[in-house]
């Protein structure tokens, strides 16, 4: 008897570091804490920038590369598990958006309204970072759901 092969693709398991992760969060929090403090929405707008190139371009994220560099200098370890990254890409991205409106805001003259902003990202970060939980994918898997309503009805 011969068996023809499997017309079902075998798919490889989509993986997450629980480190990158990490590393990109505590990140976050230092440097939009930095620019608030110091005054430097320039911090701001790179680290937005870094973070939205991440989001859209997981494969040449700055971050993920500054995560590979400094990431044994800080005593972070691997810890790489099954999970779809999707939901944390879109979270960065939604982060990497109100940095940048931050930035914008702040160099546009409305100050408390950019701080407000950078101090509700680090927020996020923090509480993900302590709580792990992601607002931001969150928001994706509610997006999600709502776009599958929709194309399905």
């Amino acid at each position: 008897m011969i068996v023809p092969p499997s017309t079902t693709a075998v798919r490889t398991p989509i993986r997450t570091d629980l480190s990158a992760l990490k590393f990109n969060q505590l990140a976050v929090v230092s440097i939009t804490l930095l620019a608030l403090v110091l005054k430097l929405p320039v911090l701001t707008v790179v680290l937005g920038a870094a973070m939205l190139t991440g989001a859209l371009r997981p494969d040449i994220s700055p971050l993920r590369a500054a995560y590979r560099a400094l990431g044994p200098l800080f005593g972070l370890k691997p810890e790489v598990v099954e999970e779809d990254p999707r939901a944390h890409h879109f979270a960065q991205g939604v982060g990497g958006t109100f940095l940048l409106a931050s930035a914008l805001l702040t160099l546009s003259g409305l100050t408390a309204a950019g701080a407000v902003l950078g101090v509700l990202v680090i927020a996020l970060a923090a509480l993900n970072l302590s709580k792990k939980i992601c607002v931001g994918c969150l928001m994706y898997f509610q997006y999600r759901r709502m776009r599958y309503a929709l194309l399905h009805r």
